[in-house]
C-alpha cells in the first residue's frame, strides 16, 4: 500500500512539473521580460488569472509563444501588440483607456457613487420617518381590526 501511495504521488509531482513548464533564455533580463510579461497577459480561458497562473492548455500555448518572440528579439510592446491583435484588449489585466473600455474604468466609480446615494436616502427616509410603511388606517379598517381582535379574544 505504501508503494502504491507513493508511486502515486510522485505521479502527481511529475505532471505538474510538466505543467508549469521550464523555459531557457539566454540572459537574465529575458527571463525577467517573461515573468513580467506572463503576469501582465490574462489566461482567456480562466478570465481571472494570469499566463502565469494559469495551467490551462491555451496559457501554456501563449507562454510559449512569449518564450518565442523573446528569444526572437521582439520587444515588449511588439509581444502585447501582437497578443492585443490577436486576442483583443481582453488578454490584457490593464486595457488601455478607449471608448470600448471606459465603462470598465469608470463602471465601478458609478456604481460605488450610485450606491451612496441610494444608501443616503435610505437613512434620510429612516431619520424623517416618510419611509414608514405603517400608514394610518381609515375607520372601516379599524373598526374590521377591532372586530378580529374581539373575536380571537373570546
Amino acid at each position: 500500500m505504501r508503494i502504491f501511495c507513493l508511486a502515486l504521488l510522485l505521479l502527481v509531482a511529475t505532471s505538474a512539473v510538466a505543467s508549469i513548464g521550464v523555459y531557457e533564455f539566454e540572459t537574465p533580463e529575458q527571463e525577467v521580460r517573461f515573468k513580467r510579461l506572463s503576469e501582465e497577459l490574462r489566461c482567456l480561458v480562466c478570465q481571472n488569472q494570469s499566463l502565469a497562473d494559469s495551467n490551462a492548455e491555451l496559457a501554456l500555448d501563449l507562454r510559449r509563444q512569449v518564450h518565442t518572440m523573446i528569444l526572437a528579439g521582439k520587444s515588449n510592446a511588439d509581444i502585447v501588440e501582437f497578443m492585443t491583435e490577436r486576442y483583443g484588449d481582453f488578454v490584457l489585466y490593464r486595457p488601455p483607456l478607449r471608448a470600448a473600455t471606459v465603462l470598465l474604468w469608470v463602471g465601478p466609480f458609478v456604481l460605488l457613487l450610485l450606491g451612496v446615494v441610494v444608501l443616503g436616502r435610505l437613512v434620510r427616509q429612516r431619520a424623517s420617518g416618510t419611509g414608514n410603511d405603517d400608514a394610518q388606517l381609515d375607520v372601516a379598517e379599524q373598526k374590521r381590526l377591532e372586530q378580529i381582535l374581539r373575536r380571537r379574544g373570546e
